[in-house]
């Protein structure tokens, strides 16, 4: 979620990878905040930022400058430690770096039209990909190390991605997502799963990463829309949630989880979609929608931090799933919503807090 427009206060945002921490970058520096409580763990004001990646709740830090220092060039990576206020490591390329994505092995560096892994722990280059040109940084990684992908774009006419297991070095699979190119895409936590959205934004696809070309589908609406962020909720298995920004300001909510099961109970219908027919799309009924949450055309990214799972004791069947959702305006703003889903598709949801990202102050007391 970098390289924002010059009108946004907040230059970049990232969860790590468990949601349990979150980061923006402003003008001024970057900033760690704890995701339970909002506090402000942490501060620094070097200059303006367009990368903030952490390393789970490390005091590791991947930060990219967003050139309008000299120091900062969007060229030089520097991996940074929060505890001790200096620079490990930093790696310098000849293009912009467009992303950056870690888990305990691996280190991911995007550019516009090259891919770098690195081992992380000695930073050598264990592979480098050959990508079409990706000017937005559009990616997806799954920080788990058993299943442990990387989608890339394939295509900039159409909406199709490659899939890389990064410890194996290896290319796992293509898929062909959508017919219009990808704006959007991620990977559930356990690597399982991956949802995409093309740059039309009606239609959210989810693929199972294992067998590549078994889809299931979700209408977001039937007019264009931009798709800022996609996530899933945290997850062992199948995901039980999938949630969606958009420039019409709201936050739309698929109860996957849900979906699938019924699916398979009423005939495997899912099974059966075919691509980007008119019929691909899940009922509407599998489908809310949190109406206004952000302001129309105001970037969003939105993760699920947090799902339980209700249980019915007499069968041991899911019956609901509370789900903690968070939300990052880059006008400055964080929001977290608490939503119910039932399998009878009763949805609930209630704003829990809000409050201004630029404005917190820090607690002495906390460290990262």
């Amino acid at each position: 979620m970098a390289n924002q427009p010059s009108s946004y206060p907040i230059l970049c945002a990232s969860f790590n990878q468990d949601a349990s921490l979150f980061a923006i970058g402003t003008r001024d520096g970057f900033r760690i905040f704890d995701s339970n409580n909002g506090r402000l763990c942490y501060e620094r004001a070097l200059g303006a930022f367009n990368i903030v990646e952490m390393l789970f709740s490390s005091n590791l830090v991947a930060i990219v400058g967003a050139g309008e220092q000299p120091s900062l060039s969007p060229r030089r990576l520097c991996l940074f430690n929060t505890m001790s206020g200096n620079a490990l490591r930093e790696l310098n390329f000849l293009t912009s770096i467009l992303a950056v994505r870690m888990n305990r092995k691996r280190l991911i560096v995007l550019l516009q039209d090259k891919t770098y892994i690195y081992d992380i722990n000695s930073l050598t280059i264990l592979d480098t990909i050959d990508t079409v040109p990706n000017l937005k940084g559009i990616c997806a990684f799954s920080p788990s190390l058993d299943g442990c992908f990387l989608a890339l774009p394939a295509s900039i006419t159409k909406g199709s991605l490659l899939l890389y297991n990064v410890m194996e070095l290896q290319l796992h699979c293509e898929i062909d997502a959508h017919l219009a190119p990808l704006s959007t895409m991620v990977l559930s936590s356990n690597g399982m799963y991956i949802a995409t959205a093309s740059e039309q934004g009606t239609i959210i696809r989810v693929h199972l990463v294992s067998e590549a070309t078994k889809s299931y589908s979700f209408r977001r609406g039937s007019y264009p829309s931009t798709i800022f962020s996609l996530s899933f909720g945290q997850c062992s298995q199948v995901p039980e949630i999938l949630v969606a920004t958009s420039s019409s300001g709201s936050v739309h909510v698929f109860p996957l989880g849900f979906a699938i099961n019924q699916s398979r109970r009423s005939g495997g219908f899912l099974g059966s979609i075919m691509l980007d027919s008119i019929s691909d799309a899940l009922d509407p009924a599998h489908h809310h929608i949190v109406h206004n949450a952000v302001p129309a055309g105001i970037k969003s990214y939105a993760v699920i931090r947090k799902v339980d799972r209700v249980a019915d004791t007499s069968s041991s069947e899911i019956v609901a799933c509370r789900a903690t959702l968070a939300i990052i305006t880059y006008n400055g703003y964080f929001q977290e919503y608490n939503l119910s889903l039932s399998n009878q598709n009763e949805f609930s949801r209630s704003l829990d807090c809000e409050f201004n990202l630029l404005t917190a102050i820090a607690n002495n007391d906390v460290r990262l």
